[in-house]
């Protein structure tokens, strides 16, 4: 049984027939409308979500599968039953399932009792499906090598990117305030991966060919809203950033976007097409995960 849980599990020949399989969905939205012929298809998102929620829905739905959308809050979950029974009843119904959680450790146990394919959405250490969207839009944007500078905390995002850029030879960089860069854990999956890791986002700009930000205050950090937004308003990914770096150097965002916090309204109009495709691309993505979950590929 196969699962879509982080990067590094699935392996670089895997992610590189990913993107392959991306790249020919992006080219024919209906090039496998019966993969998923009599598929049920549970989706349940503990936290919010626009791109990864309507992207699965719309790529199982023209995969020919069908979508279960499943509220915690109308779940005995929601009372009180416990997960791993939950997931028991789960698989006697559905087909797969796609969570976006918390803790990643949920998630692993989860797919650990190997009752249904499960599909990370998104948890706080890793969000796969984003990245692999991201490393197909580089692909079609970027020629010759890689050379990418994230500006911003050393995140799910960020560490699903450091994966990418393991295993697909990228540059990678990190500006980030003091006591918010790469995590120890990071370093010690990934401990052949070089990072230029630094507190300056000029230094990590400097000759990159990709700029890339996200929010500053991710889900469950609301209450600390006030206090990120201080420590991390020296590094918005602005055009005085952009002209440090390589000519023709392209802007993303994984969205959604806080115009004059992470990113300024300038950086995000300039780079809007790139951006809103790289939200694009995420159908294309999901489906060829779809596809691989279960074996179509």
């Amino acid at each position: 049984m196969r699962h879509f849980l982080r990067l590094l599990e699935v392996g670089r020949q895997t992610m590189a027939t990913l993107l392959d399989r991306t790249a020919l969905h992006a080219q024919n939205r209906r090039l496998a409308p019966h993969t998923l012929d009599g598929c049920n298809i549970g989706l349940l998102f503990e936290k919010a979500s626009t791109r990864t929620r309507l992207s699965f829905q719309v790529a199982i739905a023209e995969l020919g599968g069908n979508v279960i959308n499943l509220d915690r809050s109308a779940l005995q979950i929601g009372r009180g039953e416990s997960m791993d029974d939950t997931l028991e009843v789960m698989a006697r119904y559905l087909h797969g399932l796609v969570m976006r959680t918390g803790r990643h450790d949920i998630l692993s146990d989860l797919a650990g009792r190997n009752l249904l394919p499960i599909i990370n959405g998104l948890t706080d250490q890793w969000h796969p499906c984003q990245i692999l969207a991201d490393a197909y839009t580089i692909s079609g944007k970027v020629k010759g090598p890689v050379r990418l500078a994230f500006i911003g905390e050393g995140n799910n995002v960020f560490n699903s990117l450091a994966v990418a850029a393991d295993f697909l030879g990228w540059e990678l960089r990190l500006a980030s305030p003091a006591g918010y860069g790469v995590s120890p854990a990071l370093r010690s999956l990934l401990p052949g991966l070089s990072i230029l890791e630094t507190t300056d986002p000029v230094e990590a700009a400097r000759g990159a060919n990709v700029l890339y930000t996200d929010v500053w205050v991710s889900m469950g950090q609301e209450s600390e809203k006030q206090e990120r937004e201080q420590i991390f308003a020296p590094y918005q990914l602005d055009l005085p950033l952009l002209d440090v770096a390589a000519p023709g150097a392209i802007g993303m965002h994984c969205l959604p976007a806080y115009r004059g916090k992470e990113i300024s309204a300038a950086m995000m109009s300039r780079f809007a097409p790139v951006i809103f495709d790289q939200a694009e691309n995420r159908l294309h993505a999901q489906k060829a995960v779809l596809e691989w979950i279960f074996e179509r590929i």
